[in-house]
Order: C-alpha cells, then sequence, then structure tokens
C-alpha cells in the first residue's frame, strides 16, 4: 500500500509540473524605460542611469516594457564621397505625445522612443501656404548652428495645399478598435471614445462610418451609417467595453473586408485603427497581415493608426504599420492630443493630397564639407530610388508640413585641395563644377490625382539666403536640439538643457494653442529630473 502511495503521489507531483508550466512569449524587443519607486535599482536601469547621467524616481510604482525600433543615428556624411541625400517625407507626431506622456509620469524616455522628425514636425512653422496648382511651398533657411559654432544649420520646410472643407471628398471610414481587457484603464478605451466623437463634428450625410471591434472575437458594430448621424455612432461608441484577449489580424481583416464592401469611387476609404499596442496578429502571420494592407492600399483603402495608453506600447508595429498603409501614427495621450488629432489635424489626418512623397538634397563640395540629416534615420532611401515610382514612400495630407534640418560643416577655404580624403588611384580626381554660390539643390517627387508618374519640384539653395535666424528656425531648432539631447547624441553633449530652455523661450512665436508653452515645461521637466531641482525653482 505504501508503495502504491508513493507512486500515485509521483504521478500527482508529474502532472501539476506540467500543468504550471510557463507559457513561452516571443518578444521583439523589450525595453526599461522606467524603475519601481523603492526597488533596488535593477541592472537595466543602471545602464540606463549611466547613458543619460540621470538619477530619477517615478511616482508610478511599476516597471514598463514598451517595443520600440532600433534607431542608429544619422552620421556626418563627406560630400564629395556622397553629395545625395534621399529620404521619404515623414509626417508622423507619435513620438513627440509619447514623450510628453512619459514626462508626465516623471519617466525618461529611452533613445529609440525619439524620433527627432516626429518631435520637430508636432509643430507648426510660419510656411507661405501654396495653390492647388501648386500642391507644395518650399521654404529654405541658412542659419548657425547649437551643436557647434562653426558650423550651420540648413532647414527645409514644406507646406502642403488645404484642401477647403466644402471641398473635401466623400469619405468612407471604418473604426478598427481594440477592446480586449488591457484597454481597460482610463488612459485607453475611455479616452479613445471621447477622442473619436471629437471627429463626427467634421463628417457629411454623404460620408460613411463602420465601426469594428476585436478582442479573444472581431465583431461589426456599426456598418456604414451616415456620417452625420451622430447619435447613431456616439451611441455605438458609448457601449464599447473591454474584455478578453487580443486577436488583431481577424479585427483588421474584417475592418478592409467592410471598407471594401462600402467602398467609394473617388472618394477617401480609410481604416482607423486604435490601439494600446497590445497587437498579436491571432491566426495571421505578420508577413499575411501586412500584405493584406499592402494589397488594400493598392486598391485604395488607406490605414491611419492611433496608439493609447501605457506599460505595452508597441510603437515599432504600429509605426510600421500605419507606413506600409500610406496613413499616419499619432499617440493620444490627453483629451487635448485627441481633439488635436481628431478635430484640429482631421483633414491631415484623413486627406491626402499626395503620395509616395520623397526628398533629395544634393549638396555642393565646393561649399559644404559634409552634413548630416537630424532624424528621418528609418525614413532614408537610396539614391536611385528618388526616380523610380514604382518605390513606395510617404503621403502628405491636407494642410500639413513636413520639417527637415541637416547640420553642415562648411568648407573652410574651397580653394585648397581636400584633405580629407584620400587621392583615387584608379580614376582621376575630377574638379568640382558645382556653382559657388549654391549650397546644394532641393528636389522633391510627389504623386498627385492617383497618377502613376510622379511630379517634381526643384530649388536651388544659395549661399546669399539670410544668415539671420528667424524665431521659426530657432524654435524648430529647439526642439530637434531637444531631441538629440534626451537620445544622449554625441552631437549634443556640449549643449545643455538650460540653452535649449533659452533657445526655445526667446523664440516662442503664434501660440494661441498653448503647445509651444507646454514644450517649455517639458525642457524644465527634464533639468528637474536630471537635477532632483522642483519645478518651481525652474519658474520664470
Amino acid at each position: 500500500m505504501r508503495k502504491i502511495m508513493l507512486i500515485l503521489s509521483l504521478l500527482m507531483f508529474v502532472v501539476s509540473c506540467k500543468t504550471a508550466a510557463p507559457k513561452v512569449v516571443t518578444i521583439e524587443k523589450v525595453v526599461y524605460v522606467d524603475k519601481p519607486v523603492e526597488a533596488p535599482m535593477p541592472v537595466a536601469p543602471s545602464v540606463w542611469e549611466r547613458s543619460y547621467g540621470i538619477s530619477y524616481t517615478s511616482q508610478i510604482p511599476s516597471t514598463t516594457y514598451e517595443v520600440y525600433g532600433e534607431i542608429q543615428e544619422n552620421k556626418f556624411i563627406n560630400a564629395k564621397i556622397s553629395p545625395l541625400s534621399t529620404f521619404s517625407i515623414d509626417v508622423d507626431t507619435a513620438s513627440y505625445s509619447n514623450v510628453r506622456n512619459l514626462l508626465n509620469y516623471n519617466m525618461i524616455p529611452q533613445a529609440d522612443a525619439i524620433k527627432s522628425e516626429e518631435m520637430i514636425n508636432y509643430f507648426r512653422y510660419n510656411y507661405p501656404i501654396p495653390t492647388k496648382k501648386d500642391v507644395f511651398s518650399v521654404t529654405t533657411e541658412v542659419g548657425n548652428s547649437p551643436f557647434n559654432k562653426n558650423n550651420k544649420i540648413l532647414k527645409i520646410g514644406i507646406q502642403g495645399y488645404e484642401i477647403p472643407k466644402e471641398m473635401a471628398p466623400k469619405t468612407n471610414l471604418v473604426f478598427l478598435i481594440d477592446v480586449s481587457g488591457s484597454m481597460s484603464s482610463e488612459e485607453k478605451l475611455p479616452l479613445l471614445k471621447e477622442s473619436f466623437k471629437f471627429m463626427l463634428d467634421s463628417l457629411k450625410k454623404d460620408d460613411r462610418v463602420s465601426m469594428v471591434v476585436y478582442a479573444s472575437a472581431t465583431g461589426v458594430v456599426l456598418d456604414s451609417v451616415a456620417g452625420n448621424d451622430r447619435k447613431t455612432i456616439e451611441k455605438a461608441l458609448d457601449k464599447l467595453s473591454s474584455g478578453g484577449s487580443t486577436a488583431g489580424g481577424a479585427g483588421i481583416n474584417q475592418a478592409y473586408n467592410l471598407a471594401q464592401k462600402n467602398f467609394i469611387k473617388d472618394g477617401n476609404n480609410r481604416v482607423i485603427l486604435a490601439t494600446d499596442g497590445d497587437f498579436n496578429v491571432g491566426t495571421t502571420s505578420n508577413d499575411e497581415l501586412e500584405k493584406m494592407i499592402v494589397d488594400k492600399k493598392s486598391s485604395g483603402i488607406f490605414l491611419t493608426v492611433l496608439g493609447f495608453g501605457r506599460d505595452n506600447l508597441n510603437d515599432q508595429r504600429m509605426s510600421r504599420l500605419s507606413n506600409i498603409g500610406d496613413g499616419n501614427y499619432y499617440y493620444i495621450d490627453s483629451i487635448k492630443e485627441g481633439k488635436k488629432v481628431l478635430s484640429a489635424d482631421l483633414f491631415g489626418t484623413i486627406f491626402a493630397i499626395a503620395k509616395d512623397t520623397k526628398i533629395q538634397v544634393e549638396f555642393n563640395p565646393t561649399i559644404v564639407e559634409s552634413y548630416r540629416l537630424i532624424g528621418y534615420e528609418d525614413r532614408k532611401m537610396n539614391n536611385e530610388d528618388f526616380k523610380n515610382d514604382k518605390k513606395d514612400a510617404g503621403d502628405v495630407g491636407s494642410g500639413q508640413q513636413v520639417t527637415a534640418y541637416y547640420e553642415i560643416v562648411p568648407k573652410i577655404n574651397a580653394s585648397q585641395p581636400d584633405t580629407t580624403i584620400d587621392p583615387l588611384k584608379y580614376q582621376k580626381n575630377v574638379p568640382t563644377v558645382g556653382n559657388e554660390n549654391e549650397i546644394a539643390t532641393f528636389k522633391m517627387r510627389y504623386k498627385i490625382d492617383g497618377n502613376e508618374v510622379a511630379n517634381q519640384l526643384d530649388k536651388i539653395i544659395s549661399v546669399g539666403q539670410p544668415q539671420i535666424n528667424t524665431k521659426d528656425f530657432n524654435f524648430g531648432l529647439a526642439v530637434a536640439a531637444f531631441a538629440q539631447k534626451l537620445r544622449n547624441s554625441e552631437y549634443s553633449k556640449d549643449l545643455t538643457y538650460e540653452e535649449i530652455l533659452k533657445l526655445a523661450d526667446e523664440n516662442i512665436s503664434d501660440d494661441k494653442d498653448g503647445y509651444k508653452a507646454e514644450f517649455i515645461e517639458m525642457i524644465k521637466k527634464v533639468i528637474s529630473l536630471s537635477t532632483q531641482k522642483p519645478l518651481s525653482e525652474l519658474e520664470d
């Protein structure tokens, strides 16, 4: 009997071990962005602290795990060896609002969460408004660099044509909403529902709105109701509640099918995905999902992505989906941001005026020794792709702006031979034939009105441009410098946050919405976290 009891006990132990075995989860990349308030400093945050030279604590007693794509910061490039800089336009702003949210929780963002171009493009600048015929205006400025007093900064500002509201095309929108259990907190589904309501003010009778939700299963909540049927749409939003696991692939598939079913010819057909990023594709592989998004884009259905909440934000995934779906990616951290994205900036969010938009800048090695592009690391393109109209690139929405900064090392003495490059052994060192009055040539290609052949816009950037930094120039440069400093860039090591604060504070203009003043407070917050000084001591 004792032997039987012993055997039974062993069997029960084995079974319990098997049933208690942990589930293996594959994670693309885990990043620590904070540490527990009272817990001993773990290894990863210690690396963090050494990296930023910042000692910090959080008011939130939790460690967060988020997924960001790795960013390899752009380096200086010798203009004689590689005079061409080519990249796809990006008007996403998710990084800025994400950084703002992290700072509001007393968290210092990790470097890969900070995309310089998305920080810069969050703000509007005073660029000339183009006509419908011109589509774009291009503004260039040259001024002094805050990173190195011997260098210059080239600013390129692009302003897109703004579609009058009365001329907006009919719209077929499908709201694809994540209602899984992870969406239960106040800054997720409740914020999402209130944010979507801001959009309804701009929709008309001829517009169509559908709604799909996904969690453990997917379902159609609305199937093509009139855009001005506010009561029905709000009622559907108010009834949403969170629960279950996440199967995003099935949800996206159903949303696209619904968009195809209600397709408006010559209209704006778009899926708007709203999620916290706890996103798995279920039975659909990532490759299959992306192929479907690309295929639907070819048929005229585009994808915009809205991110909500903290702790499990898959920024890398959501940015990727919006890029291949010819849409934008925004992160909504507050009611104010929800109103900005889905009301004030709605036309830019959902109406594209140009597709496959690319920029190429050719630097004159007679004037420019070397250059570096600030940001746009994941939007760089091969130089030969610029004139290849089959290559996918970024889109620009109605009235949107794109701003890019280059830091330039001027050629000290153009008459002296370039000693940074060894003489070529197998070919002649051909002398530069560029105009000595030209810094660079700007080129831009874009498609409009469904054309498969791109238009091209060219502009000469001359030496004779004003060298006095305008307020617009300086404020955008302060944002760029803040992003670089926060990333712990090697190019900002001699620049202090106090200097960035002064540069931004002295150059605020046209701030009716208070976004620039808010940016000032963000800089002060980082100074407070890095010096352990209370914010009250940093007030003017």
